[in-house]
């Protein structure tokens, strides 16, 4: 059992949704009463501190090859957890602030592929 009583999944959970997330961490931030400090200002500040430990990861590794075949488990696992922080972070700071994040990002990715269409060889 995890703080709180709730369980800690043992199995891993292979797709979630944004909204999912989203669910779950508002429930999270109630039961710890946390919600009077999820403001949007707080949220982002929180995940730029974030962003800056996912940075000191590849601060000082140049470049790094697709997989990272040549890391330790232990700094893939770091790597992962960070990952993870930015993401709960974003998600949380959307679901505040009122955004479907899922679908901002879709109209994002096509608006995109307007402005940037593929080379025809």
């Amino acid at each position: 059992m995890g703080e709180g009583g709730e369980e800690i999944a043992e199995e891993k959970v292979m797709d979630i949704s944004l909204k999912d997330l989203a669910k779950k961490l508002e429930d999270f931030a109630k039961a710890r009463d946390w919600e009077k400090y999820h403001s949007p200002r707080n949220l982002l500040l929180a995940m730029v501190g974030e962003v800056g430990e996912l940075s000191e990861i590849f601060q000082w590794k140049g470049e790094v090859d697709k997989g990272l075949p040549n890391w330790e488990e232990s700094d893939k696992e770091h790597l992962g957890e960070e990952l993870s922080d930015v993401l709960l972070y974003l998600v949380r700071l959307a679901d505040i602030c009122g955004i479907d994040l899922g679908d901002v990002a879709t109209k994002k990715i096509i608006k995109n592929s307007i402005k940037y269409p593929p080379k025809i060889c």
